[in-house]
Formats: C-alpha cells, structure tokens, sequence
C-alpha cells in the first residue's frame, strides 16, 4: 500500500473518482472545491452544465471497479437508441446497436452525490469545500488557497496535487504560466440553452423513455434525455450568431415563431417554452487542449486536460476512464509515480485528441445527417456488415461507446471503415444488389477484401507485423 500526501482540486466526478481509487491504494487525500457541498446547498443555479449525462462502458467500467455502480445504477434511466423527431412531428427509431446496447442516462448531481458519499465513508479522504487554488508552486507543491467564504488565504502541501477543476481549471492556469506549456481553447459557433419537459400527471414519461431523442434541423438540434422522475432534459443546440440564432430571437413572438416552425411537437411537451427560453443566457461550448499535463508533482486530469464537446456523450466517460487508465498504469509501475504520470500523459494525450475530434464530427452527424435517407442507407449498410463480420467490422460509435478500444485506434478504424462505405455508395449497381441475399458478401469480396490486402501491402513496405497492419 502506498503513504502519499494527495491534495485534489475539483469535488466534481472526476476529482472524486480519482480521490476513491487513490484513497484505495493506501494514500492520504484531500479534495477541494470552490462551492460549497453541493450535498447541503443542491445544484447552484444555472450553472451552465447539463442536468444529466450520458453513461456508457468505459464509464461504468470505472464506476464498478471502484463499486460504485450498483448505487448509480438505481438513478440511470436506459437509452436503447436515438429517436428521431421530424419537422412534422414522425418518429423514427434508430437502436444503437443489435443486440440492445444502451446507454444511460444519469443525473450528475445523483452520480456526484453518490461518489461524495461513498469516500466520505473512507477515512483516508477528506473533503475542504469554499476553497479556491489561487496559485500552484510546482517547485514545492505548495498551493494558495482562497475562502471563498469567509475570505483569507492559506498555504496547502502535499507530495502530489491533481487539478480535477473542470474546463477552466485554476491549476492548469498556474501551468499555463510555466514554460515551454502548450494550451489552447476553442469556442464552437454554438451554444446551448435547456429546457424541461415535465412528468404526466401520474409520474409517467410523456415520450418514449428509453431512447436519446433528437430534433435534427440542419444546422442546429434539440436533443432530450429522461431523467428517473419522469421527466426529460431538452437541449438546443443552437448558433450564437447568423439566422437563425440566438441573436436573431430577441422577443417572445420570435420565440413562439420558431418553435412553431422547427419544434411545433414540443410546444404541447413544454407549455411554458419561451419562459424557459429566456430564463437563462445561452452557454458556450469549448474544446480545450494542452500538453504536458504534469508539471513537478502536479498533474492535470478530466477536463482540465482535455474538454471536449458533449456531442458524442464522453466528457464524462473520458474523464473516468482517466481515472482507470492511471490506476492501472500505477498498478503496473510500483511506486515511482513520476515515471508512472509521465508515461500515462503521453500515452492518453492521443487518446483524447482523437475523441475530441470525433466529438466535433458527431455534432454533424447528429444535427444534419441522421435525417438524410442516403445517410440512413449507409448506416443500414454498415449495421449489415457489421452483423456479418461482428469481430472485424464494428461501426465508429460502437467503438467509441460499447467498447474499451483506444479512442485513437476507433478514430483509425472508423476512417478506414468509411473510405470503404465511401465506395459503396458510389457504386452504381447498388440499388440492384442491395435485395439479394448475399448481399453483404458481394460487397465484403470487392470492397472490403481488398481494402484489407492495402493495409497489408502498406504494413509490409514498412516493416509492421501483419497483425498489427490489420
């Protein structure tokens, strides 16, 4: 068992995750926020962070090797497939995979309480709420804390600190004043802005429950996931600027106008859509990027390493998966944590790259593609060969949600999938051989064969083991 000194910042899910698989290796930790216990005071309002969340397997991966997930489990709510809603009003359903893959849908605030709770019972953990890291010396691990309550600073130490502070990390701020430290940030075109679809009078659901639901306009969306109570976060996705746009909706009858036109099925859903609408401001989405993540004994994790936009449901699950990837690679390294961290913030800078940018891709996907009937063809194609192939052909989303695949090796796949799909649908005796019964094997012999002997060519002219050049 190890004896270290661990200070966290961020008692959000990543920060308490990690506090939980630290505190089990034998460690010391102290985690810090700069709100109050959310336990006491309930979720502060508008924060600009979405009710629920989606949980799929690399998540829930993290959450049962700590023993968490049977007490989440309770509060998540099975999301099956996407259910598309049309500007008429049709449903179509489109499963997530075909053997009833789901994932779930779970308050945040329910999955942050239930891990709060659960290292409150560890002795080994404790939790400093109304403090705020000020500033980081990575020369001897020494933070200036700020009461965000009762004002005055204080001096913090520890052998090892992790910044689990979310986007906009403090600790990532102390870093991005060293040297040699690359960061970026970028704002997508598009904010956000929820609403709530209320239980029927009984409690019960008034939408299908077990689908994420999707309003798809071209360049925007509205997306609904079902909370535990019955009711369904909505989210608009929607440009801050152009027509139309937040900017261009500036009364109540531009309100009532556009949901009539774009939502009209949701009107009936939420009765009070323009006082929803403008009880909050439009929140902005970011992706963010730096490198290294550790400076001294200081180590950035979760969002603080790497925000991404929500469009293919794992920030979270990204952010967890972190959590499992380091411990495994403690388990590995024995105690030299230095060479441990250093090699994990190599290894899982690719990963991360590659998911924020499928996270950006997906956002096109969901808001202009899924309603496009050469689209659906395609998808229709795919889930075929993957039906005929399930070891070798697996679609990019299952990679990414149903699988523990390196995010960087389902971006790969993904693409080289893709280029094949790309073929397919070009090719003018589609139509004709789509009936035939053999149709996935006509299609595997001259398309995807062939694909697989470049990728040995390619392997062989650089000197790749076959299998690896699969």
């Amino acid at each position: 068992m190890e004896n270290k000194h661990v200070g966290i910042f961020g008692a959000g899910l990543v920060g308490t995750l990690l506090g939980l698989y630290l505190a089990k290796r034998g460690n010391k930790v102290d985690i810090f926020d700069r709100r109050a216990d959310l336990r006491l005071t309930g979720v502060p309002p508008k924060t600009g962070r979405s009710i629920n969340l989606a949980l799929s397997m690399r998540g829930i991966e993290a959450l049962k090797e700590i023993g968490a997930y049977h007490e989440v489990e309770k509060v998540a709510v099975s999301m099956q497939g996407r259910m598309m809603h049309d500007p008429e009003g049709r449903l179509s359903f489109q499963p997530y995979g075909p053997n009833g893959e789901s994932i779930y849908s779970v308050s945040r605030t329910a999955l942050n309480e239930t891990l709060m709770n659960m290292a409150d019972k560890d002795p080994r953990i404790k939790f400093h709420f109304n403090r705020r890291c000020l500033e980081l010396d990575f020369n001897t691990t020494n933070a200036t804390l700020l009461d965000t309550e009762q004002g005055g600073t204080e001096t913090y130490h520890a052998d090892w600190i992790f910044g689990a502070d979310g986007a906009f990390s403090s600790v990532r701020t102390s870093m991005v004043k060293t040297d040699r430290f690359d960061y970026s940030q970028t704002f997508i075109e598009h904010g956000y802005k929820e609403f709530t679809i209320t239980p029927g009078d009984n409690g019960e659901w008034r939408m299908f429950k077990n689908a994420l639901h999707i309003w798809p306009r071209g360049h925007f969306m509205m997306i609904a996931l079902p909370n535990p109570d019955g009711s369904f976060t909505c989210t608009l996705f929607f440009p801050f600027e152009g027509l139309p746009s937040f900017q261009s909706i500036e009364t109540r009858k531009d309100v009532e106008e556009f949901f009539l036109f774009y939502f009209r099925d949701l009107i009936k859903l939420i009765p009070d859509f323009v006082d929803q609408y403008f009880a909050s401001q439009p929140s902005s989405l970011v992706t963010i990027s730096c490198f290294p993540w550790m400076r001294g004994n200081s180590m950035v994790i979760g969002d603080a390493a790497h925000a991404i936009v929500p469009f293919f449901g794992q920030g979270m699950n990204c952010g967890f998966e972190d959590v499992r990837i380091l411990s495994q690679m403690l388990d590995q390294g024995g105690s030299d944590w230095h060479t441990v961290l250093n090699e994990f913030q190599y290894v899982r800078k690719v990963d991360t790259d590659a998911i924020a940018q499928l996270a950006l891709d997906n956002f096109v996907e969901m808001r202009d593609k899924v309603a496009n009937p050469s689209f659906l063809l395609r998808k229709q194609i795919e889930a075929r060969l993957h039906r005929y192939a399930p070891e070798i052909w697996i679609p990019t989303y299952s990679m990414v949600t149903f699988n523990h695949m390196p995010y960087s090796e389902a971006q790969d796949r993904g693409a080289w999938q893709n280029a094949i799909l790309d073929e397919v649908m070009l090719d003018e005796e589609l139509n004709e051989i789509l009936t035939l019964e053999d149709f996935e094997a006509i299609v595997w012999e001259k398309y995807v064969a062939p694909a697989f002997e470049e990728l040995d060519n390619i392997a062989e002219e650089m000197e790749v083991p076959r299998e690896r050049g699969r």
